[in-house]
């Protein structure tokens, strides 16, 4: 069996399974059992496979079609253009975030030197694609998981970011003053998900993701809240505030920071339109 072989065997059984993006897994699944570049698949007919690897080939589809997701099964993922090892103590980067990563580059490229905080920072993604996006800028990684901070520092080293250009801290977002420093820039992508949509997730999610990383409280607003009246920051008189949240809360959460006494409190849309972000201004005076 050639590696072509063995990614329309993959596509196959992944189609029967109901997957949404079957070509796509099956050229990631192959590309990671052989070895190949995904997003090359000339030669893949000249390419052979030993037993070993096409053993190691059904092992990941077997992983699959338990229900575990792609990324996790990679032990990678894709997010602003940056590749990051992810594990289950970290959720998976979303496509739909990278809005909120662009909006807080966008606004550290005006900024000479900015101290960015990318509070909740799980894998550090978001963080370490400023970092990487910014070169003037400095970036602290912030999280209350142990388990997550050991992410963000791989992916850190893997893209040759280190003190102090880029640093992490273990810090509850919860806590006031919890994280030391002044920052120009936070931004942040809190758990956020309500006790009854904890009840509603996908299997995928609720299996595999960390929850830690999903439940925002009662009505998922908890980490809102604690950040527009008891910052566990710094943040620079001045200083913007860039946050994701869920789909349906965009104007609660403007309504939090606006009633915080924040201004220029703004709502930002995804590519569907939807009031994802959400960017507030600390005050002068």
């Amino acid at each position: 069996m050639n590696a072509w072989d063995c990614f329309r065997q993959l596509r196959q059984q992944l189609t029967g399974m109901g997957v949404e993006q079957a070509d796509l897994e099956a050229r990631e699944l192959t590309a990671y059992a052989v070895g190949l570049n995904a997003q090359d698949t000339f030669g893949w007919n000249n390419r052979w496979l030993s037993k070993e690897e096409q053993h190691m080939a059904q092992q990941l589809l077997v992983r699959r079609k338990q229900g575990e997701p792609l990324a996790y099964v990679l032990g990678e993922w894709d997010f602003y253009g940056n590749r990051f090892s992810v594990t289950p103590d970290v959720l998976i980067p979303r496509s739909d975030t990278e809005w909120l990563c662009d909006a807080a580059v966008q606004e550290a490229r005006r900024l000479p030197s900015p101290r960015v905080l990318d509070l909740c920072c799980g894998s550090g993604c978001i963080g370490i694609s400023l970092a990487l996006a910014v070169p003037q800028a400095q970036v602290i990684a912030a999280d209350c998981s142990q388990a997550a901070l050991a992410v963000t520092r791989d992916n850190a080293a893997l893209h040759g970011l280190d003190a102090p250009r880029f640093q992490s801290v273990q810090a509850d977002a919860l806590v006031p003053g919890s994280i030391d420093g002044v920052f120009d820039l936070v931004v942040t992508n809190p758990p956020y998900i309500t006790a009854q949509e904890m009840g509603e997730l996908e299997y995928s999610v609720d299996a595999y993701e960390p929850h830690l990383a999903l439940f925002g409280g009662e009505d998922g607003l908890d980490f809102y809240r604690a950040m527009a009246y008891r910052p566990a920051f710094c943040l620079k008189p001045g200083g913007v505030f860039f946050a994701e949240c869920g789909w349906k809360q965009g104007r609660q959460v403007a309504e939090i920071f606006q009633t915080a006494g924040w201004v220029d409190v703004r709502l930002q849309r995804d590519l569907a339109g939807v009031p994802r972000i959400v960017c507030a201004v600390l005050p002068k005076t």
